[in-house]
């Protein structure tokens, strides 16, 4: 007669790269916790026996990152720390066959799209009456919504397409239904997040629908602020910024990556727009939804990229005046048509590039800071450090934006929205004092 072991097996799940890893992550630990199997993510504690890395292989540093993780995994197995050690993700689905190889020791490999094959290693079973339900690991005021899978894009330095494959929508009933879910446990703000926003109800309704589903979401009571990530330049439906402008719980901000500004490298990086389109649909924002904070991310480094490219780009940062700005240095992705290009710059070259970039859009963001001093602002408090609170305005996201520091001798709640009056303004934060508990 086999007898089972008294201890129960207790699952970590560890999270690397995007948001949309994050949300893969809470749906593993949704079905596992279902399944009655004890799950935690980035436990500290390190009293679980298994562990399930979720790996990002976007760029050379995330997939260094996803390895070193890997390596200190198994380490901890080898000290008899871990019974298993899982790997799923985009790295996973990648490079399985390579690592496989490299790294006997772990136990199992799965890629972005093998949630009921992990499911199979604890014997458990993928309960689709599930769908959407999440075990969330954000702070409970605020969750991502997954709106769709994968990418038809054919951006010549993206590897997405490889490990995510093709666009898949959502229904907007799925997603109202989820949004829903979201609200009852206490969130109050939802980022959208996909490969691409716009290119949202294409495969299944045959047109771009992101503006009917925004209509739908906006209509969920409880839902205070709804939040746009991701959206390709090219083609952009217009009519979401009607609904933006339209909808109060909708925020006027938009993430929206044009990655350069040089026609020569908007071609090269088959971005399918130029610089001078580009400069036409910032305006039409602007127009259309007065006062839209506007983010965008940016490469530095690309192959054949001249120092008048990259002038061109700090050109385009000062004429259009972006409120929010990353940058990536060009990473040398295999399999991509941009592989074929001769990677010349070396890493200090692009980092260099980059830094200079910054610094441009360092004034830009001081400037605007400081024309916000004096206006008061609806707060969402995000968490309490050092003995301050800090929060959001609705043209922030969670950790790539500005924060705002929050002057009170009260009590705040997690979670709460304040209005602040703001006193000071840096480079990337503002400080303000409390006038208002909503």
């Amino acid at each position: 007669m086999k007898v089972k072991s008294l201890k129960k097996d207790k699952v970590n799940i560890i999270t690397l790269g995007c948001s949309k890893n994050l949300v893969d992550s809470e749906v593993l630990s949704g079905q596992l916790a279902a399944n009655d199997i004890h799950v935690v993510h980035e436990n500290k504690k390190l009293d679980h026996n298994i562990v399930v890395v979720n790996t990002c292989g976007f760029i050379d540093k995330a997939k260094e990152e996803s390895i070193n993780t890997i390596l200190d995994q198994l380490e901890l197995k080898k000290r008899g720390k871990l019974d298993k050690v899982y790997v799923t993700g985009c790295l996973s689905e990648r490079y399985r066959n390579d690592l496989e190889g490299e790294m006997p020791e772990v136990d199992a490999w799965f890629g972005t799209m093998e949630l009921p094959l992990i499911l199979k290693q604890f014997e458990a079973d993928y309960k689709t009456e599930l769908v959407g339900e999440r075990l969330l690991s954000t702070p409970t005021h605020y969750a991502y919504l997954k709106i769709s899978e994968g990418c038809n894009r054919t951006c010549s330095f993206c590897a997405i397409p490889l490990m995510r494959g093709q666009h898949v929508s959502k229904p907007i009933e799925q997603l109202v239904a989820e949004a829903e879910g979201l609200v009852k446990k206490g969130v109050k703000e939802i980022m959208l997040i996909a490969q691409e926003l716009t290119y949202y109800g294409l495969d299944i309704y045959k047109k771009r629908e992101l503006p009917r589903l925004l209509h739908a979401l906006a209509d969920v009571k409880g839902l205070e602020w709804i939040r746009l990530h991701y959206a390709y330049p090219s083609k952009f439906p217009l009519e979401v910024l009607d609904v933006m402008r339209e909808r109060n719980n909708i925020c006027k901000y938009i993430d929206m990556p044009l990655q350069h500004a040089s026609n020569n490298m908007l071609k090269a990086m088959k971005r399918q727009i130029t610089r001078e389109e580009m400069g036409e649909l910032i305006t039409e924002m602007r127009n259309r939804v007065p006062g839209i904070c506007i983010r965008t991310t940016l490469i530095a480094g690309f192959p054949g990229e001249t120092e008048d490219d990259v002038q061109e780009l700090k050109d385009f940062l000062v004429e259009h005046q972006f409120d929010r700005v990353g940058i990536f240095t060009y990473s040398h992705e295999e399999n991509t048509s941009a592989h074929e290009l001769e990677d010349t710059l070396s890493q200090e070259e692009k980092e260099e590039r980059a830094q200079s970039i910054m610094e441009v859009q360092q004034e830009i963001s001081l400037t605007k800071n400081e024309q916000k001093i004096g206006l008061t602002l609806k707060v969402l408090i995000d968490k309490k450090e050092a003995g301050r609170y800090l929060g959001r305005t609705e043209f922030d996201s969670v950790e790539v934006d500005n924060e705002v520091i929050i002057n009170t001798k009260k009590k705040l709640t997690i979670g709460d929205f304040v209005m602040v009056k703001i006193t000071k303004a840096f480079d990337y934060d503002l400080e303000g004092d409390v006038v208002e508990i909503l």
